[in-house]
Parts: structure tokens; C-alpha cells; sequence
């Protein structure tokens, strides 16, 4: 008995209930059990990881169980949230550089140009007017910077809307293609709209800042991205193709290239402060140029199994790190009824005045009807066309809006309560505006695919039911009519079928030539 008890004890001690411990606990069997059933919830209820993910980190978060509390560590939340939004969105945008066809930038550059920049300056100017409205006490330049940070669609949650079973049905493959392209360069492309805001907020004089935009915004983080990410593309591939010519390189070793490449390539590029995002998607292009890396990884699911474990750690980060108690802080001018209206504006003119105006200028969408829902799902019907434009004009803000906005308050000097300036103002109210419009952004992409399936499959019913319940109304007015005829007609003797057999036979032989 002593001994049981001393084991009991010495078990006791060992027992070690540590935060890492419960981070790969809830990681790990939130995976296994997604997996589980991840046939059933993709192609039969158009669910994904980042719906269940979201959710579930919001469950074992602080506002749940508090199992897991990203806020409660003893490094900085916002350079956490940083590094971790970094590395998801660097190998998203490498894969969906690799994943094109080859050349597709050469062919369809000119399109992708037009459907990235002017849209993104359009929804840019008219979301910070929409906040300078409704939050009158934030600067229009801290309008601008929030609105940088609501620009980017994202690459991980359209990933979601461009693949798929759904997506194969309805979605023509053009518009898929310039879509996920679409995604990763305005992710890149948002860093320009954010320094130009910040440093008309940090800069003394509005010449200084023009300045620092031409020469830190544009040349050195955007150029200086590109030409950087497609140098160690072109020269990646072209070393991956000498190691294969003299057997030094295998098919696995090609499919590690999604991840390695794209963390060491993130790596360089945020070190020297350059575009990392624009870099990572402009190697992944460049190493598959040519089309021999994509020959080398065609059939592979070593990506699909990458993508889906970095989207569930990513987004059961994020479910755990929305900042709920921050949506309502009056002392900043932030109420929760305002964050709505901000919402369903945005949700209503953030992209669809842009794309409506400049489609005719991108061959890839061909009709208003596929510029109507931003080319997001194939059209089937304009009814269909309408909603689904209300629901893709926001549904793809989440990770690279929070990565935007942790870049923007690494910038900016710590909030006090209450803030002392514009700059700490900004500060605080940067962080609980861009988290709810991700939320709503995550909710409404998670359920419209699901809701408008339930709909079509409602309607589909509904039409049957009004039919047959037409049908026997018609029934029952020709026997009111004449019901006479019509128990003669169900009176009449029934004829075997071994008669009909034998009589059809003696008809036969009667007709056939003797």
C-alpha cells in the first residue's frame, strides 16, 4: 500500500502541465480529429479549416476555456502574431507562385496589374473615408493607415474559395487562376499603402514623407522585393536542375523546396526590411518558369498536408487572440454598433465599385456578371451572382490583414490609457477594428458556400413539391369532371403479361413472310 502511494506521489511530481504542452495537446488533436471527417465537411458541407479552426481557438481561448491565451505570454503578443501570420502567408504565396502555369505572369501580367493595383486604391481611399465617418475622433491619415491594413485579400482563406469540389463546378479555371494570383500580389502590394499612411503621421513635413514613400515604400520594398524574390528563384531553379541532371536530387527533396524555400526567402527579405510577401510570391513564380518544378511535384500532397496544418495552427492562433473585450471602448470612440456599420458598408464597397469599373480591362473576366462577384464563384444564375457579390466583396480579409497590422503597430509607440496622441490613438484602435472585421470576414466566407448549397438543395425541393402538389390538383379536376370514364378505365381487366407475351408473338408470325 505505502508503495502504490509513493508511485502515486512520485507520478504526482512528474506531471507537468505547461503552456507548450497544451498548445500541441489542443494543435495536434484538433488535426486528428479534422482529419477524421475532412472528406465529409469539405465536399459535403463546403466547410474548411478555417472555419472549425477559428472557432476552436476561440473555444479553448480566453474567452472560452482558457486553455490557450496568446496575450498571457512573456514575449510581445503583436511580434508573436507577427512571425507566426509571416510564415503562414510566405509559404501560402510560394505555393501559389509555383502552382501557376508556366509563364503565366509574362501572359497575364497586364490583367493582373489592372485588377490589383487600381482596386486596391479605390477600395483604399473609400474604406478610409467610411472610417473617417463613422470614428470621428481618428485623423483621415489614421483612417488611411487602418485602411492599408483592410486593403490585402488573403491568400489562405481564398485558397479555400478557388479549390476544392465546389469550386471545380462552378468557378472557371481563368478566373481561378487570376484570383490566387490576384491574392498573393495585393498581400505584397499593401506595403506601400501602409507606409505612405504612416509616415504622414510620423513625419515632420508632407515633403518628407513623399520622400520616404518614393524611396523606402516603392523602390526599396517593393522593387527591391521583386527583383530579390525572382533572383533566388531563377537561381534555385536552375541549381535544382543541375543536382537533378547528376542524380544529386530526389522527388521528396523537390517537395521540401515549398517550405524551406519559401521560410529562408522570408528570412533574407525581412532582415534587409524589404517586401518579403511580394518576394516569396515573385520566387515562386520564377522558379517554376519554365514548368519543370511543377512537372517534378505534380501529384504530391506533401503542399495540401503543409497548407492544412499551418492553416489550423494559424487560424486556432487567431480564434485564441481575437481581442473581444476591445470591441466595445468607448473611451477610443470604438462601440460595437459602429463596427457593424463599418462592416456591412465595407462588406457592400471595399472592391465592387472598382471591379465594376475596371473588368473590361481584365480578359479573364468576360461578362459583368463574373466582374459582379469579383469573379469568386462561377456564375449560375444572376440571383446567385448578386448574392455571392455581397458575400466575396470581404471574404477574403484575415491573416494578411493581421500581419498588415502588426507591421504597422511594430511602427507605432505603445497606447497608454487614455492615448496622449494621434500616433497612441491609432495604436489602440488599430487592433480591435481590423480583428472584427476578420471575424466577420472568417464567418461569412465560412457559412455562404454551406448556405447557398442549403438554398439551392431548398429551392430544388420546394419546386418538386409544387409540382407534384399541381399534378394531383389536375388529377382530381378530371375525375371531378368525368368520373365515369375513369372507373371504366380503372375496371378494365388486367391482361397478363404471359397474354401480351404470347398474343404479341402471333401477331409476329402472322406479319413475318412465309
Amino acid at each position: 500500500m505505502y508503495l502504490n502511494l509513493y508511485h502515486c506521489a512520485m507520478a504526482i511530481d512528474l506531471l507537468e502541465v505547461t503552456t507548450p504542452g497544451l498548445v500541441y495537446i489542443c494543435l495536434g488533436g484538433f488535426v486528428v480529429a479534422f482529419s477524421m471527417f475532412l472528406l465529409l465537411v469539405k465536399e459535403t458541407f463546403y466547410l474548411n479549416e478555417v472555419v472549425f479552426g477559428t472557432a476552436f481557438g476561440i473555444a479553448i481561448g480566453p474567452h472560452g476555456a482558457d486553455i490557450f491565451d496568446p496575450r498571457s505570454w512573456d514575449f510581445s503578443t503583436t511580434f508573436i502574431t507577427r512571425e507566426i501570420t509571416r510564415i503562414v502567408l510566405a509559404t501560402g504565396l510560394f505555393a501559389i507562385g509555383v502552382e501557376l502555369p508556366k509563364s503565366y505572369m509574362a501572359k497575364h501580367g497586364k490583367s493582373l496589374l489592372v485588377m490589383v493595383v487600381p482596386t486596391m486604391a479605390i477600395g483604399w481611399l473609400i474604406v478610409a473615408g467610411i472610417l473617417f465617418g463613422l470614428f470621428p475622433k481618428l485623423s483621415f491619415y489614421s483612417c488611411l493607415a487602418i485602411s492599408a491594413c483592410l486593403t490585402p485579400t488573403d491568400p489562405i482563406i481564398c485558397a479555400a474559395i478557388v479549390g476544392g469540389k465546389y469550386a471545380e463546378r462552378h468557378v472557371p479555371l481563368n478566373l481561378r487562376r487570376i484570383l490566387s494570383a490576384e491574392s498573393a500580389a495585393n498581400d505584397g502590394l499593401a506595403y506601400p499603402f501602409l507606409t505612405i499612411s504612416l509616415y504622414l503621421i510620423l513625419d515632420k513635413t508632407k515633403q518628407e514623407a513623399i520622400l520616404h514613400q518614393v524611396l523606402v515604400g516603392w523602390l526599396y520594398q517593393v522593387v527591391m522585393g521583386i527583383v530579390i524574390g525572382v533572383i533566388l528563384g531563377l537561381m534555385f531553379s536552375h541549381l535544382m536542375k543541375f543536382s537533378h541532371q547528376r542524380g544529386f536530387i530526389d522527388r521528396e527533396s523537390y517537395i521540401a523546396q515549398y517550405l524551406a524555400l519559401a521560410i529562408f526567402i522570408a528570412g533574407v527579405v525581412s532582415t534587409i526590411g524589404s517586401d518579403d510577401l511580394l518576394a516569396a510570391f515573385a520566387a515562386g513564380s520564377a522558379i517554376s518558369w519554365d514548368g519543370e518544378f511543377n512537372d517534378h511535384t505534380e501529384g504530391e500532397a506533401f503542399a495540401s498536408i503543409l497548407d492544412l496544418v499551418l492553416n489550423c495552427a494559424c487560424f486556432i492562433y487567431i480564434g485564441a487572440w481575437l481581442p473581444f473585450e476591445s470591441f466595445n471602448s468607448p473611451e477610443i470612440g470604438i462601440t460595437p454598433w459602429r463596427l457593424v456599420i463599418l462592416f456591412l458598408i465595407i462588406l457592400a464597397l471595399r472592391r465592387i465599385p472598382a471591379i465594376m469599373v475596371l473588368y473590361r480591362w481584365v480578359p479573364e473576366i468576360r461578362t459583368w456578371r463574373e466582374a459582379l462577384f469579383s469573379g469568386h464563384f462561377g456564375p449560375v444564375s444572376l440571383a446567385l451572382s448578386a448574392f455571392h457579390l455581397v458575400v466575396s466583396s470581404i471574404l477574403k480579409m484575415g491573416v494578411g490583414a493581421i500581419f498588415i497590422s502588426s507591421l504597422a503597430l511594430h511602427k507605432l509607440p505603445a497606447a497608454h490609457n487614455p492615448p496622449k496622441n494621434e500616433q497612441e490613438l491609432l495604436a489602440a484602435s488599430l487592433e480591435p477594428m481590423v480583428a472584427f472585421i476578420v471575424l466577420c470576414s472568417i464567418v461569412i466566407h465560412g457559412l455562404s458556400i454551406p448556405f447557398l448549397s442549403l438554398g439551392k438543395a431548398t429551392l430544388y425541393l420546394t419546386s418538386r413539391t409544387h409540382d407534384w402538389m399541381i399534378g394531383n390538383q389536375h388529377a382530381s379536376a378530371i375525375i371531378s369532371v368525368n368520373p365515369t370514364s375513369v372507373n371504366q378505365a380503372t375496371s378494365m381487366p388486367r391482361t397478363s403479361s404471359r397474354s401480351m407475351k404470347s398474343g404479341s408473338l402471333q401477331a409476329a408470325s402472322r406479319m413475318s413472310p412465309q
